[in-house]
């Protein structure tokens, strides 16, 4: 895990949309993230690659794995208290061994145990934002959760809320109930999940308020492994995954700054783009706004 100022020095000036040739096999290729299997561990890379309303844009962010990356790595050190993770036993030195030959992947790579993800996005909010101010305007509630009525947009809820959504390979997640959950992972591993959630939450929330942040939203994955015991696996609270608010400003009843992908998606709802691919190219100034606020949210909480 780096430092923010050893982060800073190897931000690239052009975005890696694909990471090179590795001799190690391919098992997946995300959005973002590529998967390779080392026998006993999986190395994931993450590319620079930007997505939105589920496509692939054509330009990505430089650095933008890295930053990713290494946040990650940092959420793993503050949450291990609350919940294992699926990082390799001294991972560091068994991350060099791997893929030191390639200096230019070693700060966008992670080391990983195989494990059996769960078909659930453990998503937690605690402000009423995106879809979950959506639905509430709709039904004035958040799916199966009864909230009081007249809350605004972006005001918070009376307590943080677990709304899980299936984990789709093509399409939409799709937000289901707590009863629907069970029926997919089963009723033990359900409350598993949504308590290691809720806690993780609070954790997160917390070391966000004293960085000058609000945690608004986000969303955790799990996996088990063969005895059935949970994990914490791929990205944690990084903003590609949460909603992050400065508290200076904050208040309900707009749309607050963040510093997550709204930025984009909100460039991309100014254009007549019906939102499937092909995606338009991004001009380079949404690119660097881009990336300043990726840099913004590790600043304010790895500071």
């Amino acid at each position: 895990m780096l430092n923010l100022e050893q982060i800073r020095s190897l931000l690239p000036s052009e975005a890696m949309l694909e990471p090179p040739e590795l001799p190690y096999k391919k098992v997946g290729s995300g959005k973002v993230r590529e998967i390779y299997d080392l026998g006993p561990n999986l190395l994931i890379v993450a590319s620079d690659r930007l997505s939105a309303f589920d496509v692939i844009l054509s330009r990505g962010v430089p650095g933008k794995g890295i930053l990713l990356t290494q946040l990650s790595l940092w959420w793993f050190q503050q949450t291990k208290s609350v919940m294992q993770n699926h990082l390799a036993a001294d991972h560091d030195r068994q991350l060099e061994e791997v893929i030191g030959k390639y200096p230019d992947l070693l700060p966008r790579s992670m080391l990983v145990r195989k494990l059996t993800p769960l078909k659930l996005e453990a998503v937690v909010r605690g402000y009423l934002a995106g879809s979950g101010w959506s639905e509430y305007k709709k039904t004035g509630k958040l799916w199966d959760h009864e909230l009081p009525a007249g809350l605004l947009e972006s005001s918070a809820l009376p307590q943080p809320l677990f709304t899980p959504t299936t984990k789709a390979e093509t399409g939409h997640d799709m937000p289901v109930t707590a009863n629907e959950a069970k029926e997919i992972v089963g009723a033990d591993v359900f409350d598993a999940a949504r308590e290691a959630t809720l806690k993780l939450y609070d954790l997160g929330a917390q070391k966000a308020t004293q960085s000058g942040l609000i945690l608004a939203d986000t969303k955790f994955e799990f996996g088990t492994d063969a005895s059935g015991d949970l994990y914490l696996i791929d990205e944690v609270l990084t903003p590609d995954s949460s909603r992050y608010w400065p508290q200076e400003g904050y208040a309900p009843g707009k749309p607050q700054p963040a510093f997550d992908k709204q930025y984009v998606r909100d460039y991309l709802e100014t254009l007549d783009w019906d939102k499937t691919h092909p995606g338009p190219e991004l001009p380079t100034s949404v690119i660097t706004n881009t990336q300043k606020k990726y840099i913004e949210a590790l600043e304010y909480l790895m500071k």
